[in-house]
């Protein structure tokens, strides 16, 4: 292999990019690289905010806008030099690579100066030897990562009252989509409802994209903006166009859960396999949704087409990203802030678009977080309180718990239990390992089975995808069984199944040890010849109970796959000083529209909703809560937004304790710990309590800069990525000014200031704290006076008083004396280095 050859599978290897080795001028493999030039992004050139021309109604009586926000005089929309930058973008490559063949795959204008381009690795060395050129980034892979959950977090009378009800919930508020799409025909995005008319976006120039799977009159004012981007994919020559449509429609399923999630329309009937499960709602039902498409059913997705979907999202002027999808994983480099989806978002930030992202399904070891940076907020998923369960009641009576969204066998009857591998047709189906997974009807003998419960196995495959519940019913009821019973195999542990639509009695037994309990009962009650072994009598009775709904005290509480913290600053795993993840959401069981198309849950394929569970569907639970936010107060910046949510936070379950953190995969509710900080961040999401924080930790994009600026050797990146030059100006990430502290490593005695703006009224304020264990913690002031729009600094020091590395947890607390509102700071200690005091 030559040295470009092997440059290549180098950065395959480090940018976990998915690369294709065509051949291209007899000189390497070729493959997509993101480049990015030393002139600066056009958002740079503007201010912090879009001025928006609506009227702000506050509960304060102030004029919606306090001192520290800085609007911009030029809207988004006005920006019209992209055919400009294009050009000069294609200038610079014909110079760069004079008659070679090379294939510009994007061209990134607002938040990104540069381009994406399909060249070799020789190719690559040119531009980044060519002195308008920064950086040169090899394309990496990405992934993605509710019909009670309005009113488990108290949305009719509290956040949605506020705000006038849900008629008016989000109502102005563009919220941008990065995902696998959006099927415009459900109802939870119809403009046409009994409420008023979806207002115009007056602030959105974004457009509609009118392809063959998406018709003109895919959009409306509800959605009112939908692209897709896959130049990078198409490119490698991974892309199916049978499968994965050239089109903002959603082929898997996953863009129309999230959407619905965040910003459907409310009241639409949630109707499953028959069985009626209330009424869906979107958490800010009156927003606006913009869709860009840049994930797919087969491949997932690649940063160079998600970094384009950021760039146009930017442009069209959305106030909220929503991104339920993370890098495959960490990236590589000085820090792992530096990598282009960040850096295009930190533009989008400065830009003054709120950004959320989900934290990722890589839980629950520690440093498994997969959103990084601090203008990030990023959101870990919890359980809510609503839970199915379904039953089976044995002969014997022992009752074994189970789950399937089914209905129950009738009341008061005892039905025959018939394992699949006792009802065989031929012999040839002896011989097939995976007869007893029933998924086709041919092999059994329907006279055995008619009338009785079929046992079938749930084995890997079904994890895997390959055998499924759907096509067993589908056996059970060609073969005229009264219902299904599913045991799990013993080798597949630690897997948690969510309930399973089911249209006839069906059940499936998720724990092995009960299974062994089911198939002990089972294989006990068969009467067999003596001589031949042959049964001669099924014994074994049963009846299923049905679905059931009930209510947990105990929630929320942490799943075990949510991703946790602390944040790995690099790729060596070493600590940084930043709180991951920033909140947690409920992300566990969630009913939300489903595409028609859709084929993420073979379960669900067919059906208008699904039940999901993920970060992904925790995310956009904060995204819709954000726009709620917005719209009360339009002009704060997005970490105003992020304090809010992260000061207000719920720290107690609906019991009054501690919330739970899942820390295993098997049995994980017999693993379960009191949560801290880098399971839950500063706690569960409370709506209502958001939109009145009081006090708001703000940090600036300049903030952000000379956070970058503060990592050692960053000069040149930072440089690179945003055209900014590091002065003698930084400050450390313990420093930045975050609801939030976190210090990685505590030598000796560390001093961190913190720096509060009251958005509200005249308050006094006291400070309490909790010191984490080996440090002592003073505040000062203890007490404080703050007006309206003004700003009080904190000053907190902290000393080691014992040698440690293990993290400690604290919090301080600032408590309004007259309104009653309280801001939690989370603290967290990693290592500890006390004073030596041997010797005296």
């Amino acid at each position: 292999m030559d040295g470009g050859g092997l440059l290549l599978v180098m950065l395959c290897l480090g940018m976990f990019a998915s690369c294709s080795y065509a051949q291209d001028n007899g000189g390497g493999s070729s493959a997509v690289y993101i480049v990015t030039l030393k002139h600066v992004p056009t958002s740079h050139y503007y201010g912090h905010l879009r001025v928006k021309q609506r009227h702000s109604s506050t509960h304060n009586g102030s004029d919606g806008m306090s001192r520290f926000d800085k609007p911009n005089k030029n809207p988004r929309k006005d920006w019209s030099n992209g055919s400009y930058i294009s050009s000069a973008h294609d200038s610079l490559l014909r110079r760069i690579l004079k008659g070679e063949k090379y294939l510009k795959v994007y061209s990134y204008h607002y938040v990104i100066n540069g381009f994406a381009v399909l060249v070799t690795p020789q190719q690559a060395e040119k531009l980044v030897r060519s002195k308008e050129v920064s950086n040169v980034v090899l394309d990496f892979s990405v992934r993605t990562a509710t019909t009670h959950t309005p009113q488990f977090l108290g949305l009719p009378q509290g956040a949605w009252a506020q705000e006038g009800g849900f008629e008016m919930a989000g109502e102005g508020i563009v919220i941008g989509f990065i995902d696998t799409g959006i099927d415009p025909t459900h109802p939870s995005f119809s403009d046409n409802t009994p409420m008023k008319s979806y207002p115009v976006s007056k602030h959105f120039s974004g457009v509609c994209e009118v392809t063959r799977d998406f018709p003109s009159g895919s959009c409306n004012r509800k959605l009112i903006g939908a692209r897709h981007f896959a130049a990078s994919a198409i490119t490698r020559g991974v892309f199916n166009a049978t499968q994965d449509y050239a089109s903002p429609s959603d082929a898997d399923g996953h863009g129309t859960h999230t959407a619905a999630i965040a910003a459907g329309n409310y009241g639409i009937e949630v109707v499953v396999a028959g069985h009626h499960f209330g009424k869906a709602s979107g958490m800010a039902p009156r927003s606006h949704i913009a869709v860009y498409k840049a994930l797919y059913k087969s491949f997932g997705g690649f940063a160079a087409d998600v970094v384009a979907a950021i760039d146009q999202a930017a442009v069209d002027g959305v106030d909220i990203i929503s991104l339920s999808i993370t890098p495959n994983r960490r990236p590589p480099g000085i820090a792992t802030f530096f990598n282009p989806i960040d850096m295009a978002l930190l533009s989008a930030v400065k830009a003054g678009i709120f950004v959320v992202q989900a934290a990722g399904n890589t839980g629950p070891s520690p440093k498994s977080i997969a959103s990084f940076s601090p203008w990030i907020f990023t959101v870990g998923a919890a359980a809510h309180d609503r839970v199915y369960s379904n039953s089976i009641v044995l002969g014997n009576n022992i009752r074994i718990p189970g789950v399937g969204l089914a209905p129950g066998t009738i009341s008061g009857s005892m039905y025959t239990l018939i394992s699949a591998i006792h009802a065989l047709n031929n012999t040839i189906a002896v011989n097939d390992m995976y007869v007893s997974e029933c998924q086709d009807s041919r092999n059994f003998n329907q006279g055995v089975i008619q009338g009785n419960l079929l046992i079938c196995s749930y084995s890997i495959r079904f994890v895997l995808g390959l055998s499924t519940i759907k096509q067993a019913l589908e056996t059970a009821k060609t073969l005229s069984a009264a219902g299904v019973v599913f045991y799990m195999e013993p080798y597949v542990i630690g897997f948690q199944l969510n309930p399973i639509p089911m249209s006839i009695p069906g059940i499936v037994i998720p724990s092995s040890d009960d299974s062994k309990v089911f198939l002990r009962y089972y294989n006990s009650s068969l009467v067999k010849d003596e001589a031949t072994k042959r049964i001669i009598k099924f014994g074994g009775v049963a009846s299923i109970g049905g679905i059931e709904t009930n209510f947990s005290l105990s929630a929320p509480k942490i799943m075990y796959y949510s991703a946790r913290g602390p944040d790995p600053e690099d790729s060596l795993l070493d600590n940084a000083d930043i709180l991951k993840p920033n909140i947690v959401a409920p992300g566990n069981s969630i009913w939300a529209a489903w595409s028609s198309r859709g084929t993420d849950s073979i379960e669900f394929i067919g059906e208008n909703f699904a039940m999901m569970s993920g970060t992904s569907m925790a995310a956009p639970h904060v995204t819709g809560l954000s726009a709620l936010i917005k719209q009360r107060f339009p002009f704060f910046a997005p970490s105003a937004i992020g304090s809010a949510l992260s000061t207000t936070a719920s720290l107690l379950d609906r019991f009054g304790g501690p919330i739970m953190a899942q820390h295993a995969y098997s049995n994980p509710d017999l693993n379960q710990f009191p949560a801290t900080p880098f399971d839950m961040g500063s706690g569960f999401v409370n709506a209502t309590a958001a939109l009145d924080p009081g006090l708001v930790f703000d940090s600036s994009y300049e903030d952000y800069i000379y956070f970058l600026c503060g990592i050692n050797g960053s000069s040149p990146v930072v440089l690179n990525y945003t055209g900014e030059s590091c002065g003698v100006s930084t400050i450390t990430a313990v420093n930045l000014n975050l609801p939030s502290i976190t210090i990685s490593k505590l030598d000796k005695t560390a001093v961190v200031q913190r720096t509060v703006t009251n958005v509200d009224r005249n308050e006094t304020y006291r400070v309490g704290w909790s010191a984490p264990y080996g440090v002592s913690v003073k505040v000062t002031p203890t007490q404080f006076f703050i007006a309206s729009g003004e700003k009080q600094v904190l000053s907190v020091v902290f000393s080691a008083t014992m040698n440690s590395s293990f993290a400690s947890y604290g919090r301080i607390g600032l408590f309004g004396t007259t309104q009653g509102r309280v801001a939690n700071i989370p603290v967290s200690v990693i290592t500890k280095i006390s004073y030596n005091t041997t010797g005296g």
